[in-house]
C-alpha cells in the first residue's frame, strides 16, 4: 500500500486539475444544484460516468494510443450537437425569463426543464454530459490513461487516485451548491446563467466542431 502512495497521490492530483475548470459537466451540476432537484442522484452518476471513464483509459485508451479517428469524430459531432441543443434551452430561458414560477417557499425559481425531470431523466442527462462531451474523453480516459503508463506495475493505483480526484471534486462542488443555493435564489442569477450557459455550450460545439476540419 505505501509503495502505491505516490502513484495514487499523482493520479489524484492531475484528476482534479482536469476536472477543475468549468465545463458542461460541472455547469450542469451547478444548475442541477441550484434548483435543488437530483442534486445528490446526479452527483453520484457523474461520479460513477467518470470512473468508467478512468476505467477505460488506465486499462485500455492509454495502452492503445488514444482514440480511433473514427470514433474521435463521430464523438465529438455528437457532443458538438448535444452542446449545442442544451445550449438553445439555455438561451430561450435567458430570452423569456417571464415564463418561471417560484420553485419553493420565499423562491422565485425559473420552471427550467432541469427542474421537471425524472429521476431516470436526470440520469440520462448526467451520463449525456459526462459521455457525450469529447474533452471529458480526452482528460479522463486519453490524458490519464497515457499518464498512468509512466507508473508501470502501479498503473491502476494511479487510476485510483484519479477516481478519487474526480468523488472529491464533485461530491465538494455539490455540498457547495446546494449551500450556495439556499442564498442565492433569485431571478437575476439565473438569467445570467443560464446567459453564461448558452455561451459556453455554444463556444464549445463550435470549437469541437473547428477541430474535425
Amino acid at each position: 500500500m505505501t509503495a502505491a502512495l505516490p502513484a495514487m497521490s499523482a493520479g489524484l492530483v492531475l484528476s482534479l486539475s482536469l476536472i477543475m475548470a468549468i465545463g458542461p459537466q460541472n455547469l450542469h451540476v451547478l444548475r442541477v444544484g441550484l434548483q435543488r432537484r437530483h442534486l445528490g442522484l446526479t452527483v453520484a452518476v457523474c461520479i460513477v460516468a467518470d470512473v468508467v471513464l478512468i476505467a477505460v483509459g488506465v486499462l485500455g485508451l492509454g495502452r492503445l494510443g488514444g482514440l480511433a479517428p473514427q470514433l474521435h469524430g463521430a464523438l465529438v459531432g455528437a457532443g458538438a450537437v448535444f452542446l449545442a441543443g442544451y445550449g438553445w434551452q439555455a438561451w430561450r430561458r435567458f430570452r423569456a425569463p417571464a415564463a418561471t414560477t417560484a420553485a419553493g417557499p420565499g423562491a422565485a425559481l425559473p420552471a427550467a426543464p432541469v427542474a421537471a425531470l425524472t429521476r431516470r431523466q436526470a440520469v440520462l442527462s448526467a451520463l449525456a454530459f459526462s459521455w457525450l462531451n469529447p474533452h471529458a474523453w480526452v482528460d479522463t480516459a486519453v490524458l490519464i490513461g497515457t499518464a498512468s503508463l509512466a507508473y508501470g506495475p502501479m498503473g491502476a493505483s494511479f487510476g485510483v487516485g484519479a477516481a478519487a480526484g474526480s468523488a472529491l471534486w464533485f461530491l465538494a462542488l455539490g455540498g457547495a451548491v446546494l449551500w450556495l443555493g439556499q442564498r442565492l435564489d433569485s431571478l437575476r442569477l439565473w438569467r445570467a446563467l443560464d446567459g453564461i450557459v448558452a455561451i459556453m455550450m455554444w463556444g464549445t460545439a463550435a470549437g469541437l466542431l473547428a477541430s474535425l476540419f
